[in-house]
């Protein structure tokens, strides 16, 4: 059984070391690196220790501000106690900045310490990161206990044993945190808004941009709703309307069929198979359990091919992987089962995500079934992981929310709202028909064929630039630069050429231990029978 198994921990080992390095080399620096603490004799609202600092980014460098803002664990009780948010403004390079630009990222569950797009705006604009409460500052509401439960059991990440497993590690959590004295009704979306308005005020800007990206435009389109004095300029990429949260199983098929549709057109995708749409559905009703003497989780490679839809780069290869399983070639499927393991479970601050998360879902939907219809082509993975039984309002204490906040909220702030009309993470529509018609400034650019967050940052970098600073500076929409750019499916080195490579690795790695272990046994036992024969002579 060990020299079964050698192969594949070396497997997962080579695998985890590439994951690691991309991360290193794709992860911007700057944020905090030693967690903060509430200087003494403080008071909230109080922005302290700014001092000179330089923000890193994986090229460059830039001269910045550094501090501390204080602000009350929850607003709403006058007892609360004071924690800590780390603050990162990046100075402008020209020498009469206008409004500064606020970052809001995306999540829930991620930091908002980290970005990387100085181009053009960095030029007239500072650039401001405000740390999210339960992420980023004094009390981060981590779960160790839930990273551990989200690797499955039983083979199946979408067993009953699993979800329940999950949503228990959940219940786990929050009662931890609750008795550590953690007052989960204070990390919720409104307070965030207040904390971004704190840190207006501590910094001394007369008004500010926004600039935000999914679960951060939330935090955006409440900002400029109930601080329209506060708020100038917003840009909303990806939007992610109120109720949104959950990913809907027919939007997501409605948009594989879209992307099956342009397969239809290409000609080397159209070769390899009639209908994108069917070979999806069929790959993802019949995976094989494992390849060679490799496992495959089911369930954990449907939530990465949710994830990797999410953008058209990523989009492509998932494509690829499918077809070629459906050619009898399941080894990118089981390279990507292997790297949900080295990803999925430490990729967010699970208790920030569950209490954000939570205002979107209905204890009265039955999201075991509804999110995994038999008849859907991959169901909504990430919204059935996310929704199972127990997991939410069961298990984690329903948070207070103004009701306010449960809908799309009417605002005078002039306001772009970018979408791709291939977001597998946020349907364009859902921007157009619910928070589009309550902004009397609004407007919306639907880029054709991008999809999430990435693409609008990565595809067409100087038209993004030209829309963002034009828009800034002079409240006008020009997207006139960026071009139709259709959807490529084609992968020169896709996923099962990657599990190929690692699995001749992973064997090749012991064989060549072994010959070098063989040959210095060798080389011992000759120098002993040598010095034997040398004595024997003598």
């Amino acid at each position: 059984m060990k020299g079964k198994m050698l192969p594949l921990n070396l497997f997962r080992i080579l695998i985890a070391t590439t994951l690691v390095l991309a991360a290193i080399l794709l992860t911007a620096c700057g944020g905090k690196e030693v967690p903060l603490t509430v200087p003494a004799g403080v008071q909230a609202g109080d922005l302290v220790d700014m001092q000179s600092c330089i923000y890193e980014t994986d090229d460059a460098e830039y001269a910045a501000d550094c501090g501390t803002l204080v602000v009350p664990e929850n607003r709403n009780d006058p007892d609360s106690r004071l924690i800590a948010l780390p603050v990162i403004s990046v100075r402008a390079t020209g020498a009469n900045p206008a409004e500064p630009i606020f970052w809001l990222t995306g999540g829930p569950g991620s930091s908002n310490m980290h970005f990387s797009h100085f181009e053009g705006l960095l030029d007239n604009h500072d650039i401001v990161m405000v740390g999210y409460r339960g992420v980023d500052g004094s009390v981060v509401l981590d779960c160790p206990k839930v990273t551990k439960a989200w690797r499955g059991k039983g083979g199946n990440l979408f067993s009953d044993e699993s979800l329940t497993n999950i949503g228990q590690a959940l219940a786990g959590c929050a009662s931890r945190l609750q008795d550590e004295g953690v007052d989960l009704d204070g990390f919720t979306l409104p307070e965030v808004v207040e904390d971004m308005e704190a840190a207006r005020i501590g910094l001394g800007y007369p008004r500010v941009n926004l600039i935000s990206g999914s679960y951060g435009t939330r935090v955006a389109m409440f900002y400029a709703s109930l601080y329209p004095d506060s708020v100038y300029r917003s840009v909303m990429t990806a939007v992610n309307t109120p109720g949104h949260f959950v990913y809907e199983p027919e939007v997501l098929d409605e948009q594989i069929r879209y992307d099956a549709a342009l397969c239809a057109k290409d000609p080397g995708c159209s070769a390899r198979t009639d209908d994108l749409a069917e070979t999806m559905r069929n790959v993802t009703h019949n995976l094989p359990r494992r390849w060679l003497f490799i496992p495959i989780d089911p369930g954990k490679a449907r939530v990465v091919t949710h994830f990797l839809l999410f953008n058209r780069r990523s989009a492509a290869t998932v494509y690829d992987l499918y077809l070629a399983a459906e050619e009898g070639d399941p080894s990118g499927v089981a390279l990507m089962s292997v790297m949900y393991n080295m990803m999925w479970p430490v990729m967010n601050t699970w208790g920030e995500w569950a209490n954000k998360g939570i205002i979107d879902y209905d204890p009265a939907r039955d999201y075991i079934a509804e999110m995994d219809p038999p008849g859907s082509i991959i169901g909504s993975p990430l919204s059935l992981a996310c929704g199972g039984p127990g997991q939410f309002g069961d298990t984690w204490p329903q948070v207070s929310l103004p009701a306010e906040y449960l809908e799309p909220p009417p605002s005078d702030v002039e306001t772009l709202l970018v979408s791709g009309s291939i977001d597998f993470a946020v349907a364009p529509q859902w921007a157009t028909e619910e928070l589009l018609p309550v902004l009397s400034n609004g407007h919306q650019v639907i880029q054709s064929e991008f999809g999430h967050t990435n693409d609008f940052w990565g595809l067409q970098p100087e038209a993004t630039v030209h829309l963002l600073t034009t828009f800034y500076d002079t409240g006008e929409v020009d997207d006139s630069l960026f071009t139709y750019q259709p959807m490529d499916f084609y992968v020169k080195h896709g996923w099962p050429a990657q599990a190929k490579e690692y699995l001749a690795i992973a064997v090749a790695v012991p064989l060549v231990l072994m010959a070098l272990v063989g040959l210095a046994v060798w080389f011992i036992v000759r120098q002993v029978r040598r010095r034997r024969a040398r004595k024997a002579a003598s």
